[in-house]
């Protein structure tokens, strides 16, 4: 039951964060997100932008410690890297984010080193909500080979939570299934996975052939 609360917490969370997210960026005439306000000119522009992410025991009652480039403190475990060609600061305003027009890579590390990769067309952190946006060809690759896609996909950094309201496809070896659906949360390390609906599964396991 403890798990089951928890998970309600974290999903109660995430629609929080989603909310806030469009509430703040929603075109309302349109109906979609807009991003960069072309009267709003960005306070700086990076190229070949890396974002680490550590966590260090000093620092248990914040868990996540943000670094950019230099040298990572020897007691810090690394959980995540964020790269990207560009990547413009829009800190100044009163709704911080960063957005990254070219793309982004971000690679996510387990307890026990394994790497993820997830990779996006867009990406956007929001800084007042430690949401990362990432839309456009989403494709999270896990380090056992397992895939998602989807067109859009949140990253909650705080509550270390990952979640789509999307169409998803979702690519099992292990099992050698694909399944469709739409709507997916999961963890970061991807050891536990809820789909909201799916459509069905395609075995894409060989079989043996009799000739």
């Amino acid at each position: 039951m403890k798990d089951i609360k928890t998970f309600k917490d974290l999903k109660s969370i995430a629609i929080t964060f989603v909310t806030a997210i469009l509430f703040f960026s929603c075109n309302s005439n349109e109906g979609t997100v807009v991003f960069e306000d072309p009267k709003v000119s960005p306070q700086g522009v990076a190229e070949n932008f890396i974002l680490y992410y550590t966590e260090t025991a000093e620092f248990s009652e914040i868990p996540m410690e943000v670094a950019m480039g230099g040298a990572l403190k020897k007691d810090a475990r690394l959980i995540a890297i964020l790269r990207s060609s560009k990547s413009m600061d829009y800190q100044h305003l009163a709704f911080p984010y960063r957005t990254f027009p070219d793309g982004l890579v971000l690679e996510v590390f387990d307890s026990e080193g394994k790497k993820s990769v997830v990779k996006s067309d867009y990406g956007i952190i929001y800084s007042a909500t430690n949401v990362i946006d990432l839309r456009g060809n989403v494709v999270i690759t896990t380090h056992d080979g397992k895939q998602l896609k989807t067109p859009q996909l949140y990253y909650d950094q705080i509550g270390e939570w990952i979640f789509t309201e999307e169409k998803f496809t979702y690519t099992n070896p292990e099992n050698q299934t694909i399944m469709d659906g739409k709507g997916m949360d999961f963890n970061r390390d991807f050891s536990f996975l809820n789909a909201h609906k799916t459509f069905g599964y395609m075995t894409i396991k060989d079989t043996e052939s009799d000739d």
